[in-house]
């Protein structure tokens, strides 16, 4: 029904209406599809260039019966089939997992590529350059007249390292869904590219809802465990090659210069969507530590995640599909709950780091906290007049979480030389560090602290738990 629509609606052709009906009464559900092709390409003059869209959301027999209609109609090209199927998804047709029941009831599972032989190439599509991405905003500019301020190009390609839906989808949100956007007079500012990203990440649209789906598969769980956790180990089997193969042509890894996660975008999403159930349940309001003077009061806030983390971690982290990162992920799900308030988290972690570095981002003129945060507002709502937002005083704060691996002495020596580098990278004087000690049999009254170091110039507050 879908090929003969869009045979009538693009091209003109309506004969495939009723084809597809004669194929249907006589080859059945499992195979109208091939006598359809075979008939339209017998009737054609010209050979037949066919593209199935989305063809990895086909489960189960569905699937399965596409397949093999197109593996049999393979040896009839170009004059009894299409010249030339492609099948567009998301993952490579080898990598295909397709469960269905036999003829006894038995459930079987078989792979794509191998069992259908059909695949002749797998083509990714890269991401963009520096120099796509301008062109391709330029053409919008070309279009409307609306121009794009300068640094616009620049964040957008390193947030999203060029990737192309998250290069269209910031686009988007910063020209036709925000309302100071759609007016053609106003450039595209940073401040309002900076605004359609947390508005994307908030509201998780289909690609990034199906980056959540795939986090929960076992072959990408194996790659991403050791990133978000800054360890190869923790007892478990590490990745295969076809693993980390399949996590990469999925988009959610780079391999070169080392491995890492595909964008910041994509390093903001991880986190954020495995900790969501939980920023949505921890009982903490910003306005709490917010002090007179609209600086976050992040000694209290980690004074109160001690607490927490101390009377709940074990049901949360339990709760977890990446326990190995519990303790980090459940620390930035109390962030978030409190920065989402107005502020952001920047993140860096990956493997082999040994420590996750999170930097605090909290404007101190920005929207009203009792009218809630702009980034999660309506479309059409602006920020008041003169409310500069990350373009003012910014407070910026260092928070650096590491796993007690070695002796504390160790740790503090290694954690605070850290944390005082990420503070001179990102150029604020406050910094904290979060020591967890995952020993299972050492008593909460042995793992609690809290002090204040000195490292060099430096005055670090540290927290142990």
């Amino acid at each position: 029904g879908g090929v003969a629509e869009d045979a009538r609606r693009y091209l003109g052709d309506r004969r495939l209406d009723d084809w597809g009906e004669e194929a249907f009464r006589r080859a059945g559900p499992h195979g109208a599809l091939r006598r359809l092709l075979s008939r339209w390409s017998e009737e054609n003059h010209r050979p037949i260039v066919l593209l199935l869209d989305e063809v990895d959301s086909l489960v189960g027999d569905t699937l399965i019966s596409l397949l093999r209609q197109i593996r049999a109609g393979y040896p009839d090209r170009p004059h009894g089939f299409p010249q030339t199927v492609l099948l567009c998804g998301v993952r490579d047709v080898r990598d295909y997992r397709i469960h269905y029941s036999d003829d006894q009831g038995n459930n079987q599972i078989i792979t794509g590529g191998s069992a259908f032989n059909i695949k002749s190439k797998s083509l990714r599509l890269g991401n963009f350059s520096h120099g796509d991405v301008a062109t391709l905003y330029g053409q919008h500019t070309e279009e409307t007249g609306q121009p794009f301020d300068g640094g616009v190009i620049d964040y957008v390609f390193e947030q999203t390292s060029g990737q192309p839906w998250l290069v269209n989808a910031l686009a988007n949100e910063a020209c036709f869904e925000m309302k100071a956007g759609r007016d053609r007079t106003r450039p595209i500012t940073l401040t309002m590219m900076e605004q359609a990203r947390e508005r994307l990440i908030e509201r998780r649209d289909t690609h990034l809802d199906q980056l959540a789906d795939k986090l929960k598969e076992p072959r990408v769980h194996r790659v991403i465990r050791g990133l978000l956790s800054d360890d190869t180990g923790f007892g478990m089997d590490s990745p295969s090659e076809d693993d980390q193969l399949y996590v990469r042509d999925l988009g959610l890894i780079r391999t070169r210069p080392q491995i890492a996660i595909a964008n910041p975008i994509y390093r903001e999403v991880i986190p954020r969507t495995l900790t969501w159930i939980a920023q949505t349940r921890i009982p903490q309001e910003t306005t709490w530590y917010v002090m007179e003077d609209k600086r976050l009061d992040l000694p209290e806030l980690l004074n109160a995640f001690q607490q927490f983390f101390r009377e709940n971690s074990e049901i949360w982290i339990e709760q977890f599909d990446y326990k190995e990162a519990g303790p980090q992920l459940l620390m930035q799900a109390f962030l978030q709950r409190i920065v989402n308030g107005g502020g952001r988290i920047d993140r860096e972690y990956g493997l082999g780091r040994r420590r996750t570095d999170l930097l605090i981002q909290w404007p101190l003129d920005q929207w009203p906290l009792d009218q809630g945060p702009l980034d999660q507002g309506p479309l059409d709502q602006e920020p008041p007049d003169g409310a500069q937002g990350f373009h003012g005083p910014v407070q910026r704060a260092v928070i650096e979480l590491k796993i007690l691996r070695k002796s504390l002495e160790a740790t503090l020596e290694e954690g605070l030389a850290q944390t005082a580098d990420y503070m001179d990278r990102v150029g604020t004087d406050e910094g904290y560090l979060v020591i967890f000690d995952r020993a299972p049999n050492k008593p909460w009254e042995e793992k609690c602290f809290a002090r204040d170091e000195q490292h060099e110039e430096h005055r670090i507050g540290v927290w142990g738990m």
